[in-house]
């Protein structure tokens, strides 16, 4: 059964209950995790005078379409030349969508950004398949990544892991009014939905 954004919110306080009363990590607010895996995933020189970030969901069609159509362009003309830094979020929109988020935080960081893409480019195949199980589906892709089946079973049943992603969407929700994926803050700016290439530098003031 799939869970509804509402519904994965709603359970989000029981979640970080569970976490607190087991004491898995040090209580500390949520932007301060102890949990290596809630670092920041990004690319891009950490000198760079830009930073974007970017709120997606892994089922989300419209960041399917941005990542194939307008990402390399970004990554070639803004990141690689020292540009911006690009930070990802995850932003879970149902339940497959939140297990996509836990494996690809379990993952080594430098194996974030390709496995994060990978599942973007064969959405339709192990998201919306009706004749396959999202969850097998998504465990051989996470298999592809390095990650064995007993530890993606782990991964995606650890409740902290969950707590934290799903704290960490709340606070982005309402610090940044997000409605929609994919939506992307710099300078204080925010902007909800695709855009080309074009429309995504005049957004954020540079050039290629």
């Amino acid at each position: 059964m799939q869970l509804t954004r509402r519904q994965m919110l709603a359970a989000t306080g029981a979640l970080i209950a569970v976490t607190a009363t087991n004491s898995l990590f040090a209580p500390k607010a949520w932007a301060d995790t102890a949990d290596p895996r809630m670092a920041d995933r990004s690319l891009g020189s950490a000198d760079a005078k830009v930073e974007v970030n970017e709120w997606f969901s892994f089922t989300c069609p419209h960041c399917a379409r941005f990542a194939s159509d307008v990402f390399p362009l970004i990554q070639a003309q803004l990141i690689d030349t020292g540009k911006i830094r690009y930070v990802f979020h995850e932003y879970p929109r149902d339940q497959v969508d939140l297990m996509a988020a836990m494996v690809a935080r379990s993952l080594p960081p430098e194996r974030y950004e390709p496995f994060v893409m990978s599942l973007l480019a064969t959405q339709m195949r192990w998201a919306f398949d009706r004749n396959l199980d999202p969850k097998d589906e998504l465990a051989k892709q996470a298999a592809l990544a390095g990650m064995p089946r007993e530890v993606f079973d782990k991964v995606t049943s650890d409740d902290a892991l969950k707590a934290e992603i799903l704290a960490a969407q709340a606070k982005a929700e309402k610090s940044y009014d997000i409605e929609a994926t994919p939506t992307f803050t710099s300078n204080g700016r925010s902007h909800s939905g695709e855009m080309t290439y074009d429309e995504f530098t005049k957004w954020l003031g540079v050039s290629s």
